[in-house]
């Protein structure tokens, strides 16, 4: 697997690379043996250090990524090291479950799958209209709703948009405010 150190505003020295070459490569072994890459990304916030990690554990275009923030670089390393181990187990666990599982039970664990609300008070204030920061083309991946759901958790992103593999229609799951995950379907809206 193929690391990347880098620092931004910083210095990122032989010691700490080192030390991110040490941990990370044998963190994401214990799950993916044939892991393609990983970026690691130091950062300073004032008084504390952020460390962002990024771990393609395999080929199917899967992008996992955790952050940390301590009061030095190796703390903050550590607490996203913690956060990408968890969630590399849980996609591993959920790989080996989805050969189990039938597409019934694959679609009753999806309506019943909930991401707990990281911050259970954190409060959302409207500040003007958004701006449109960039376009981008990308693939649309044809999966199953839980599959859906999975990418979506361990990407830490707000929205997916697959194709649905039971009906072949554009579906949509979300991260709501509350900290529920949220699953549009056209094809049973009427």
């Amino acid at each position: 697997m193929e690391i990347s150190v880098k620092g931004k505003n910083m210095d990122v020295g032989d010691a700490l690379s080192s030390h991110v070459q040490d941990h990370l490569t044998p963190a994401v072994a214990k799950y993916f043996d044939q892991a393609i890459d990983a970026s690691v990304t130091f950062s300073r916030d004032a008084h504390n250090f952020r460390a962002d990690i990024s771990v393609h554990p395999g080929p199917r275009g899967l992008l996992i990524q955790g952050k940390g923030e301590d009061r030095d670089a190796y703390g903050a390393f550590e607490g996203a090291l913690t956060r990408i181990a968890k969630q590399l187990r849980r996609y591993k666990r959920r790989l080996s479950d989805h050969h189990k599982a039938t597409a019934a039970e694959d679609y009753l664990q999806a309506l019943q799958y909930v991401i707990e609300p990281e911050q259970e008070d954190l409060e959302y204030e409207p500040d003007g209209q958004p701006a449109i920061i960039a376009e981008m083309e990308t693939h649309i991946a044809t999966l199953t709703v839980s599959e859906a759901v999975m990418r979506m958790d361990l990407a830490d992103a707000p929205v997916v948009m697959f194709r649905n593999s039971a009906n072949g229609g554009l579906n949509v799951v979300y991260k709501r405010t509350d900290g529920n995950v949220g699953w549009i379907d056209p094809a049973n809206i009427e």
